[in-house]
């Protein structure tokens, strides 16, 4: 004779794990520490910095003489 099974149980335990690594997925994907955000700010931040500073002055006048 086989044992006998709750399938109700097999089905909540199969999504529970479903869940899990789906959970586990998006924290490898998404998760980044407090650290590794800041450092990321500020990469952006002097890379906007960098930018503006090498930009070239323009007149505000398009047509010079007219």
């Amino acid at each position: 004779m086989s044992n006998v099974i709750n399938l109700n149980r097999f089905r909540k335990d199969r999504a529970r794990a479903e869940k899990r690594a789906q959970a586990d997925e998006n924290a490898a994907r998404h998760g980044r520490s407090k650290a590794e955000r800041q450092r990321e700010t500020n990469a952006a931040a002097k890379s906007a910095r960098d930018l503006e500073g090498h930009k070239l002055d323009t007149p505000t006048d398009p047509k010079p003489g007219a």
